[in-house]
């Protein structure tokens, strides 16, 4: 059916619409236009897209936004990274196990993805949360759109959301439980409900990153990237790594440091890694919470004291508790790659890669126990040492990926230790036979 708008313009006192001057200013006339436009009952094609996916958060709030990567339903924690760079990285860190990641940097996926910056074999996050998905990619390492790359994980996303609001939600309220669904067919109450029923606490979510079997890891920081230039040769170390959700990045390092690794399982036995003999015994980050997994607690218990050991995130805590400490939940934790770090022992302060939520309790710890990192943020716990067992750890990521290079120093300091151990048991050994 046609519709036809006519629109009557009369024109009342010309003379207050022109110049003075105008010459003819009688010859002005009112006068009729008419327009007219056809409809059909077809409905027409949007050219952009609509939002078609939900997030609903257990406070009962509930935000629309477009989806891209992977559709359906998940349920997870929501946590906020500050960090403006580095997204692949974050996307395949399995310290994410479990958590949707909302990035507070608004652009993210304009360098599209490429397959040299995983940090493990795949995505473990629950999905991703942005405020604007870049429509094109510019990077010349770019081997295809990060929506694809979720998509193939199973993976999702969305965008087009406050996640300004969402994340002074987060440091207001803390963490939250949410749910991603694109799913018309389930209701606000049924997401709701299954955000309010579903919980990340107490939950072993390592035993589901770890690798099934040991192995050998030897590939180094690729010389294009190294950025660490001092000399490190000497002595290689055998170091065994227990793999709570390990980096590669983390490996690459030891390796470019002169080690010699070997990956084992989460559950590994402790007198196994004993009967090898290694120098040192790297405890990795990994995912949750640190008290769902006593199993990994009794391991570090074990282990300590007998053969030098270095903890990061996740092993950080472990070595906590094996000492007898305790950790606590933090409110919103810390995720991104400029978090500032005081060093006690040098004064100097770092700006660290970090991603955890949960922290030691200083006072808990025994005597002797050292506290060697501060966080400025919030004063909390960032590293620890004991030195009657070689011990030492960090809250934070040496590794830095993505992140600054302030703290790849700990490499180096944990070298030192098992450097330092091993010359004591050489001499010792020779005392003997006098």
């Amino acid at each position: 059916m046609a519709i036809t708008v006519a629109i009557n313009l009369a024109l009342i006192n010309p003379s207050t619409l022109f110049h003075p001057k105008s010459p003819n200013p009688s010859k002005l006339r009112a006068f009729t236009l008419r327009c007219s436009s056809a409809t059909s009952t077809a409905v027409p094609e949007i050219p952009w897209k609509t939002s078609d996916a939900r997030l609903v958060l257990e406070d009962g709030s509930i935000w629309r936004a477009k989806s891209f990567g992977a559709s359906g339903t998940q349920v997870g924690e929501v946590v906020f990274n500050t960090s403006l760079t580095g997204y692949q990285e974050i996307l395949t860190d399995p310290s994410y196990a479990g958590q949707f990641v909302l990035m507070t940097n608004p652009h993210i996926g304009n360098t599209g993805v490429n397959f040299d910056d995983q940090e493990s074999r795949q995505c473990f996050l629950a999905g991703l949360v942005v405020r604007s998905l870049s429509i094109s990619t510019s990077n010349w390492r770019c081997a295809e759109t990060l929506g694809d790359y979720l998509a193939e994980r199973n993976i999702m996303g969305i965008y087009d959301i406050d996640t300004r609001v969402i994340t002074r939600r987060l440091r207001q309220d803390g963490s939250l439980i949410g749910v991603l669904s694109t799913e018309r067919t389930k209701t606000d109450e049924e997401l709701l409900e299954m955000s309010r029923s579903w919980d990340i606490v107490g939950v072993d979510l390592i035993s589901g990153v770890s690798c099934k079997a040991p192995h050998d890891w030897v590939d180094k920081t690729n010389t294009e990237w190294e950025f660490n230039s001092s000399k490190r040769g000497g002595e290689a170390f055998r170091v065994i790594a227990y793999d709570f959700g390990i980096k590669h990045n983390i490996l690459k390092r030891l390796a470019s440091y002169g080690c010699k690794i070997t990956v084992v399982p989460s559950t590994w036995p402790a007198s196994e890694t004993l009967k090898m003999k290694p120098d040192g015994v790297l405890f990795s980050n990994g995912p949750g919470d640190p008290s769902a997994v006593p199993y990994a607690v009794e391991t570090v218990k074990e282990i300590i004291g007998k053969v030098p050991a270095f903890g990061i995130c996740m092993g950080h805590q472990l070595l906590g508790l094996a000492l007898g400490g305790k950790t606590f939940k933090m409110k919103f934790g810390h995720h991104g790659g400029n978090h500032p770090v005081r060093n006690l022992c040098s004064g100097h302060v770092e700006i660290s890669a970090q991603n955890h939520n949960y922290a030691v309790d200083s006072s808990s710890l025994p005597e002797g126990v050292e506290v060697t990192h501060v966080n400025l943020n919030d004063g909390s716990c960032a590293g620890l040492a004991y030195p009657a067992q070689n011990i030492m750890s960090i809250q934070y990521h040496p590794e830095a990926s993505p992140g600054p290079h302030d703290s790849d120093y700990a490499f180096r300091e944990f070298i030192q230790l098992m450097k330092k151990v091993k010359v004591n048991s050489r001499v010792m050994a020779a005392l003997s036979f006098i």
